[in-house]
């Protein structure tokens, strides 16, 4: 039997596609519904091991009052937007189905029958294959036999006699081969016999005199400089005068975390977000276009999942560590005094640029624009932490893959939070 499935959506075109791919798969659709038409204990008692969700602005209050399940640790819960599975047809809606497939399944073949297999961009744990173990399982009683009949053909070594290789008791033989050692050391040692040797001077008496007669500060009497301070009144200062530490310090801007998804980023950005922790130190900006533009639904999304507060970035508005931001279109990075704000932009195009590179990071997660890569290779060469979503369980890799491809860390969305978290302890 397949995997049991939920498959909540309103009536219409993408529910039928999503269904005819649970189909295409061998899954088993255990309920389907709107979410406003069932509560928590109805998609309880259907006992689904996956709930797919056709989401759309109008089943999001709904699907609040079916979080009781949906946040359940043994069900996988999958997002998709409705509008684009209701567009997805042939070759596009078979490769949907296969990662369908490999998210319901737990695993990384996401390749049409028959097809050779993707390479893999993750490094994988171990040491490669020795000569030894690759021959370990071959026969080595003949090779032995071979040696010991060809034992006497074999040339001695000219400076070695009979006796030192007889098999005497250790104390005959041992002992007199380190004697005659000795003897053969003895004309090399001599030359240098009667050669004189350096001997440290003794150092210098302390002008401190015995410890015995040393005492605290307020025991001790001051002893007047025999010179007065005005001597040195003529010496230039130079110009010279103490930095405010703090101010200096204040000047430099705070870092922030830049993720960058596409296609198939919603699931990887709420998994990312839920595995933070909720006193994370930086600021987590979060950029992936939407066709409809309704990022105020993706804020809201994030916000039932984040322990971060989220928020949608407007221009002039400072950064505040602590808080997750989704930058619409439009809107980008600038750095002034008082650190990173937002700012009308070109989108991501004003966003890498602007991170100071040593106290940021750039993820790229599913869908995420190759065209980004440069750029974001350039920050990481001046000190910024870089990494990509690892390739299993991805719905588009490309992006991710070529920052792997040039040595940079990658792993799933809850590992790469993990390392953020390193890096940033709260």
């Amino acid at each position: 039997m397949g995997t049991p499935v939920a498959l909540l959506g309103r009536s219409g075109p993408a529910r039928e596609r999503m269904r005819e791919a649970l189909s295409l798969i061998g899954a088993r659709v255990v309920l389907e519904d709107e979410p406003g038409a069932i509560d928590a204990r109805t998609l309880a008692d259907a006992e689904p091991a996956a709930v797919l969700v056709a989401l759309e602005p109008a089943i999001e209050d709904a699907l609040e009052a079916l979080e009781p399940v949906l946040n359940r640790p043994d069900v996988t819960v999958i997002f998709d937007e409705a509008e684009l599975a209701a567009r997805r047809e042939g070759w596009d809606a078979q490769r949907w189905a296969r990662h369908l497939a490999a998210k319901l399944h737990g695993h990384g073949d996401v390749l049409p029958p028959g097809a050779e297999q993707e390479p893999s961009w993750t490094p994988e744990p171990g040491l490669p294959v020795t000569p030894a173990e690759l021959h370990s399982a071959q026969p080595v009683a003949p090779h032995l036999q071979a040696a010991a009949q060809a034992l006497d053909e074999v040339p001695g070594d000219a400076l070695f006699t009979a006796s030192t290789l007889s098999l005497a008791p250790e104390e005959d033989v041992v002992v007199p081969v380190i004697e005659r050692a000795h003897a053969l050391l003895e004309p090399i040692d001599a030359p240098f016999a009667d050669a004189p040797v350096d001997t440290p001077a003794p150092a210098p008496a302390s002008a401190l005199g015995d410890s015995s007669t040393w005492g605290l500060v307020e025991d001790v009497a001051i002893v007047e400089r025999p010179r007065s301070e005005a001597q040195f009144d003529h010496l230039p200062d130079g110009g010279l005068s103490l930095v405010d530490l703090e101010s200096a310090a204040a000047t430099k801007a705070q870092g922030a975390v830049l993720v960058m998804a596409g296609i198939g980023g919603p699931d990887a950005i709420r998994r990312l977000l839920g595995a933070l922790p909720a006193e994370f130190p930086r600021a987590v900006l979060i950029r992936m276009p939407l066709d409809g533009g309704q990022y105020g639904n993706l804020v809201r999304q994030m916000g039932r999942v984040s322990p971060l507060p989220v928020e949608l970035a407007e221009a002039g508005l400072a950064l505040a560590p602590g808080k997750a931001y989704i930058l619409p279109d439009g809107v980008g990075l600038v750095i002034g005094e008082a650190g990173l704000s937002f700012a009308e932009g070109e989108g991501s195009a004003v966003l890498v640029p602007a991170l100071p590179a040593d106290d940021s990071a750039v993820l790229l997660l599913s869908g995420a624009s190759e065209a980004l890569v440069p750029d974001v290779l350039a920050l990481a060469e001046q000190g910024a932490w870089v990494a990509g979503q690892s390739a299993e369980g991805c719905y588009d890799p490309a992006a991710a893959a070529r920052l792997v491809q040039q040595g940079r860390p990658s792993g799933d969305p809850v590992q790469l939070a993990q390392s953020l978290a390193e890096r940033w302890p709260g």
